[in-house]
């Protein structure tokens, strides 16, 4: 099925383009690939993240029943995008925090508002098979 050179594609709105890539660009270090005056494609931690630029954005953030992001494999690279969020003074939503603690589905995991209230959930599951 998927391979490394596939990528999957996420789309989200955006009410301000500029904004939009001032925090994936250089709040999560997201790279840049495409701008047009409509919307911004990033290669987001490997998948493609686009957003268009929208009137339709989410009043607030609020992580259910919508929110996307990145399961880690590797706890190191959990700890780095803690290390990040924190010295960049990103907008937490929530965590971070343990759940599902004892159990063998036990994982790290926090969230993220960008700048039209669309969540981001990153995690990393103390056994990475259960990460899907």
């Amino acid at each position: 099925m998927r391979n490394t050179h596939d990528a999957c594609h996420i789309a989200v709105p955006a009410k301000d383009l500029d904004e939009a890539v001032e925090f994936y660009v250089f709040g999560l270090g997201a790279k840049l690939a495409r701008r047009y005056d409509d919307r911004v494609t990033f290669d987001f931690f490997g998948d493609q993240l686009v957003c268009h630029l929208s009137d339709d954005v989410p009043e607030e953030a609020v992580m259910y029943p919508r929110h996307f992001g990145v399961s880690f494999a590797a706890a190191e690279d959990f700890d780095r995008l803690l290390r990040l969020v924190e010295h960049r003074k990103l907008r937490v939503l929530a965590g971070p925090a343990l759940r599902f603690e004892g159990t063998a589905e036990q994982h790290r995991t926090i969230a993220l508002a960008d700048p039209s209230n669309n969540v981001i959930e990153f995690k990393n599951y103390d056994d990475p098979r259960l990460q899907f």
